[in-house]
């Protein structure tokens, strides 16, 4: 027997594509189709929504819009499957799934009827981004935010007096306000990331230790919860600190321009190197109060350095100081944010990224 649930989900995701097809589309004025596109593009295991949408596009992430699609229509944009064929639909300048001209509905209008699929949903289907790179940074704190960090649950003590390091499956005791939380992990507060245009310390990187899960709340006349260890990654021991377990990570992502105009900074690169290129990971200095959200594309540019105009002097002789521009390099996926700190995918990049560059709303 089939199964149901499996086939709505099909129906409703083609559904979705008929809609999507059905009328035109014009791409927005940052979206331009590539004047060398080519008019189709075989879908093959290991394609992603990105890498087929720079096929046709000057801008990949740019696919929603071509596609007739937003982020809050489609939660799920894993509906394009190996062996499909995507069409450039020149004359209503589109990406379809169908061959231009050869639908129902008349001259001009493409319209894909809905059709059952019965494998597991999204088992086959492409990736929007390669979700490789990212996969252990969407569940892991990574961020801790000074005001966390402040009243963060810590290990006082374990079982076993005098024991130094927890083992899968012992118990510890922790003192805090667990905010009725059940599940978390345990970390220990690892670099402190300053804000390139303050000098401030907004944040810290985490060093992820592994997770434990509540046993026994505290009782009157008892100051601590007992928790037993779920795994460990690093030694955990008394003195490090606990943090609610995220929720189930998103990992389809529909990208997008943010909500407001940001203009943010380059705090760090992922895994301590001084320059960051393709598929590597940065922070910056702005997060969900600032209007970044998941799925959000920044754009990389270098920071305009401070030079001498050589043909000028000061009053004490001395040549003016002028900004060159800010130089654009590359865009930046929003993967994870948090309140003050987000950290980025590099999707294209054409010269090295480092500290202090900045990364802005596409223009």
């Amino acid at each position: 027997m089939k199964n149901f649930s499996t086939i709505a989900t099909r129906f409703a995701a083609a559904a979705l594509v008929a809609c999507v097809v059905a009328g035109p589309v014009q791409a927005a004025a940052n979206c331009a189709f590539k004047p060398n596109a080519p008019d189709q593009h075989l879908v093959v295991k290991g394609d992603t929504l990105w890498d087929i949408s720079g096929k046709f596009l000057e801008h990949a992430w740019c696919w929603p819009q071509v596609w007739g699609i937003n982020k809050d229509q489609i939660k799920n944009p894993h509906w394009i499957y190996p062996g499909q064929i995507v069409y450039f639909d020149r004359k209503n300048g589109r990406l379809s799934l169908t061959r231009p001209g050869s639908g129902n509905g008349g001259e001009g209008v493409t319209r894909l009827s809905p059709q059952i699929r019965t494998e597991a949903t999204g088992r086959d289907a492409i990736q929007s981004i390669p979700s490789g790179a990212i996969e252990p940074f969407l569940s892991q704190p990574l961020i801790v935010e000074a005001d966390e960090l402040a009243g963060a649950p810590r290990i006082v003590a374990s079982q076993e007096e005098g024991r130094v390091y927890l083992a899968k499956g012992e118990k510890a005791y922790v003192r805090g306000d667990l905010k009725d939380g059940k599940n978390f992990q345990v970390f220990r507060p690892g670099t402190p990331l300053k804000d390139p245009a303050t000098g401030k310390v907004i944040a810290y990187e985490a060093v992820y230790l592994g997770t434990m899960a509540l046993s026994r709340a505290a009782t009157p006349g008892v100051d601590v919860s007992t928790f037993v260890v779920s795994n460990t990654v690093q030694e955990m021991g008394v003195g490090d600190l606990l943090v609610p377990a995220p929720p189930t990570a998103f990992r389809n992502y529909v990208p997008h321009a943010p909500e407001r105009t940001i203009e943010a900074r380059v705090m760090s690169i992922y895994s301590g190197v001084s320059y960051a290129g393709q598929s590597q990971i940065v922070s910056v200095n702005k997060g969900t109060l600032d209007g970044l959200d998941i799925g959000s594309v920044l754009q990389l540019y270098h920071f305009g350095k401070i030079v001498d105009d050589p043909g000028s002097k000061g009053m004490l002789g001395n040549k003016r100081k002028i900004r060159l521009p800010d130089e654009q390099i590359g865009d930046l996926f929003i993967f994870r944010t948090f309140k003050n700190v987000s950290y980025g995918l590099i999707m294209q990049v054409t010269l090295p990224v480092e500290a202090g560059d900045v990364a802005k709303s596409p223009e």
